[in-house]
């Protein structure tokens, strides 16, 4: 805050001569019932070409009867909040700012207005188009001051909370109420979450609520923009410019004047834009959100372990309350994934975290199955995780699983059920999925303590016990664990899979227009969160930290017997690894939150950084 604002009320009122008196006259007259000076008052304020000078005037003025401004005066002062102030003079937003101090001290009533106001300039103002002889209002995304009114937004925020202590309280509803709708601009977008961002720093009180606010929206706009229709959009347009380029091509070679033909390059373009509108919104807020992260936890390059340990604390919180029960989100947990990378210590603790909630029989399944994903595919995908870690995880997850067996594998449900077993058999999977992304790293260097880490976790047992984890878990992640068992003479699974295949019976459901459709369902919905970052703009600060799939040898993976062909696929330039042929969520209940369309992927450097793990119970 400014070293002048102390002195706010304090500051003479400027002297002035007008017809029909001052405004406490005009005041004393309208409650006499002598409305007409009233009126020109705020016909004088409300006039869009009113003058800094008669601002001002109007200003001091108002300030100095400013407790007379009571409830019967409020059209007044709503059309002074009216004024646009932020693009005056300086001498006008001092003279603003103070009776905005004046008056939130004098009147708690105009609080909520007065925030409002302030909060309603979070956003670029909006401008008068004229195409084709209609004029549009379009949002001024190329406001060159918009970085000086947002610093003026944020003053007077800070003089309003010094007289009302109580701000705070009445702010979040506030900021949530003037959130844009999810269709507007990025830049919009981008300079609300920015400023309410900032509010976090003035107000630490508020920071998790403002987090939550903020994460909120962002999922709403993740899952809008799904996986599918993201690398469907990236392609068409892809497709779009290659044929772009070859007419521009064949255009030019019907040009001989050297002039000319320059006049006909296509001007660069920005690669990062996405092709997918919301998805670019979505980009948008990543990039701030992200930035956000880095500055709270990073002073002059140096990790600050208290501010970091709180800002975790928020985000675990968060987390548990929108993000985990949250159906296919893509890109927003990855604001957890980025802070972890910061020290092994917050890696482990947000393992940990989940740990706790698939073991608990108190979290509902479909709780306890989504952490399961959460963890084999934050094993799977986090470059800096050491394989330490990740044997210490697969550790606790398997011996779990087994002693799950124990109670289970006998009795009157010792049978294939997912409405029965589904946190088995998502823990059973993310056992499949971090082997299949790790196994290299633990047998390179000492083949044999690696394979007998491997023979030590006793996976055949786990496929052979009679709740048949293999029939349910996806058929690419089952293929291709397979493969690796077969090529270390660990486990043999052609057998169990090939019998599960003769066995799996065609599901009939209905479809979204009520008619019945025969598919093969994998019964176990299938969500691996940390699937690759497809934003581009964002995605330069995961990509560092960031593990994609090392295509393995073949020669095994592909010896099995060919009857297990389901969703194997490889791409040269595509992350993926396998793609499992599920079904679509026509009209189904009672699954796990998580994505039909599930792609696989893995890591692509496998060197793990030196770091001892710390053994601490999970």
């Amino acid at each position: 805050m400014d070293k002048d604002d102390g002195d706010f009320l304090n500051s003479p009122v400027q002297k002035t001569v007008r017809f029909g008196g001052s405004v406490a006259k005009i005041l004393a007259k309208y409650k006499r019932g002598d409305t007409h000076d009233f009126e020109l008052l705020k016909h004088q304020l409300s006039d869009p070409d009113i003058k800094d000078a008669q601002i001002m005037n109007w200003l001091q003025e108002l300030r100095n009867c400013v407790t007379e401004l009571t409830k019967e005066f409020e059209q007044l002062v709503f059309i002074v909040l009216k004024i646009p102030w932020l693009g005056r003079s300086p001498a006008v937003i001092e003279v603003y700012l103070a009776f905005l101090a004046n008056l939130v001290s004098a009147q708690t009533v105009y609080l909520r207005s007065c925030l409002s106001m302030v909060v309603s300039n979070f956003t670029p103002g909006r401008i008068i188009i004229r195409e084709d002889d209609v004029d549009i209002s379009d949002s001024d995304d190329e406001n060159e001051n918009l970085p000086r009114s947002f610093d003026l937004c944020h003053r007077a925020l800070q003089i309003i909370a010094r007289y009302v202590p109580s701000t705070s309280r009445f702010l979040v509803p506030i900021l949530r109420e003037k959130f844009p709708f999810i269709n507007k601009s990025p830049k919009t977008l981008e300079c609300y979450v920015h400023n309410l961002l900032r509010i976090t720093v003035s107000f630490p009180v508020l920071r998790r609520e403002i987090l939550e606010l903020v994460i909120e929206k962002m999922l709403k706009l993740d899952v809008s923009a799904s996986r599918n229709s993201i690398e469907e959009a990236e392609e068409n347009a892809a497709q779009q410019a290659e044929e772009m380029a070859v007419a521009s091509r064949e255009e030019c070679l019907f040009i001989m004047d050297e002039d000319e033909d320059n006049e006909h390059v296509n001007p660069p373009t920005d690669d990062r834009i996405m092709a997918n509108p919301v998805a670019e919104r979505l980009d948008y807020l990543m990039v701030v959100l992200l930035a956000y992260i880095k500055d709270i936890c990073f002073v002059n390059d140096v990790l600050e372990l208290t501010r970091t340990k709180e800002l975790y604390k928020d985000l675990i919180a968060i987390f548990d309350k929108l993000i985990l029960p949250t159906h296919a989100s893509s890109h927003v947990q990855f604001v957890i994934f980025y802070l972890c990378s910061f020290k092994l210590g917050f890696a482990e603790a947000f393992l940990e975290h989940l740990w706790k909630k698939v073991q608990s029989p108190n979290n509902p399944p479909v709780i306890r199955q989504s952490a399961a994903g959460y963890i084999g595919s934050f094993l799977a995908r986090a470059k800096f995780i050491p394989i330490v870690t990740v044997k210490a995880c697969l550790d606790l997850l398997v011996l779990w699983v087994h002693q799950y067996i124990d109670s289970q594998d006998t009795g009157s449900k010792a049978f294939c059920d997912v409405m029965l077993h589904g946190p088995f058999y998502a823990a059973c999977q993310a056992v499949f999925y971090t082997l299949v992304f790790r196994h290299r790293q633990m047998v390179d260097g000492n083949l044999r303590s690696g394979l007998a880490y491997l023979q030590k976790l006793n996976l055949e047992r786990l496929v052979m016990c009679r709740l048949n984890p293999l029939k349910v878990c996806l058929p690419a992640v089952t293929n291709m664990f397979a493969a690796i068992m077969r090529k270390y003479q660990l486990v043999f699974c052609y057998t169990i899979i090939e019998r599960n295949n003769r066995q799996q019976l065609s599901v009939v459901r209905s479809n979204a227009m009520g008619d019945c459709v025969i598919v093969q369902s994998n019964p176990l919905d299938t969500f691996f969160p940390f699937d690759p970052y497809l934003l581009k703009r964002s995605g330069t600060v995961i990509h560092g930290i960031y593990q994609v799939w090392e295509e393995t040898d073949v020669n095994d993976t592909h010896g099995g017997k060919q009857q297990i062909k389901q969703g194997c696929r490889g791409g040269d330039e595509d992350d993926d690894f396998l793609r499992g042929e599920t079904p679509k969520n026509d009209s189904m209940e009672g699954i796990t939150p998580g994505s039909y369309d599930s792609h696989l992927r893995s890591p692509n450097s496998m060197g793990s950084p030196p770091i001892a793990f710390l053994q601490r119970p999970f």
